[in-house]
């Protein structure tokens, strides 16, 4: 028995309304900056018409202009002394003892100290560049959807989750390097260890060096946030294609 053949109209009008719907349905449960989820639904740059490697691809691209940034605007001369947002101060033990010392005329040693320590900043930033780089190469799907789900500085917390230990080995020695030459150093480190053991002085705070490494990794990590928060509000200023398909999707 042969049954009727479907009408021709409803086959060709069913399934582009089909989708229509579907496609409604997805963009209204999309809450992306909320990181919230509605039943079967992905992150927003997900489901407007990104595929996993291209959404992944934005997100690396966010990471790369980051790091390259931060690296160019602190790895110079002045990049921290001259900017008042990352400058390094002295430690608090050190800055109590400052102000005496330039009470009898030794204020220039105090100046040159504070100038050493940034100046070993600034020296070491330019080595964290090969590894931010692997940190981007290294970045999964998961790692780029987590990414997507966090705050406004989720591309940096990314950076530091995966940076800030190995690039502290690599600052530390370069730090010790550039600040050695300078004696207050040595009586800092002296007094500082002492006075750490009977719970005067914390223990970052301990050691200059590492209290320097300590400060020039929060300064870098600082910029990439600013430099993410840039790209974040305007993505379409980046005159990159991929981030204002993947950044002006959270907007």
């Amino acid at each position: 028995m042969n049954l009727p053949a479907r009408p021709a109209a409803a086959t060709a009008t069913a399934l582009p309304e089909d989708e229509r719907l579907l496609a409604q349905a997805r963009r209204r449960c999309l809450h992306v900056l909320a990181g919230t989820f509605g039943a079967g639904c992905l992150p927003a740059a997900w489901a407007l018409d990104l595929s996993d490697a291209d959404a992944t691809s934005g997100l690396r691209a966010a990471l790369e202009r980051g790091a390259a940034a931060a690296v160019s605007l602190l790895g110079k001369e002045d990049g921290f002394l001259g900017n008042p947002a990352v400058r390094i101060p002295l430690p608090d033990a050190m800055a109590k003892a400052a102000k005496f010392l330039r009470r009898l005329g030794q204020g220039k040693r105090v100046d040159e100290l504070e100038t050493s320590m940034n100046r070993a900043a600034e020296a070491a930033v330019p080595e964290a560049k090969p590894l931010l780089v692997d940190a981007v190469k290294a970045m999964s799907v998961q790692d780029a959807k987590q990414i997507l789900k966090g705050g406004e500085t989720s591309v940096t917390d990314f950076f530091a989750g995966k940076t800030r230990e190995p690039l502290g080995v690599k600052f530390l020695p370069i730090i010790t390097t550039a600040t050695e030459k300078v004696g207050m150093v040595a009586k800092y480190n002296a007094v500082a260890s002492k006075a750490s053991g009977l719970g005067l002085v914390s223990a970052e705070n301990a050691n200059l060096q590492q209290y320097v490494t300590g400060k020039s990794l929060d300064g870098l990590y600082k910029m990439i946030g600013e430099e993410e928060k840039k790209i974040r509000h305007d993505p379409v200023a980046t005159g990159s294609a991929i981030l204002k398909s993947v950044f002006g999707a959270l907007k």
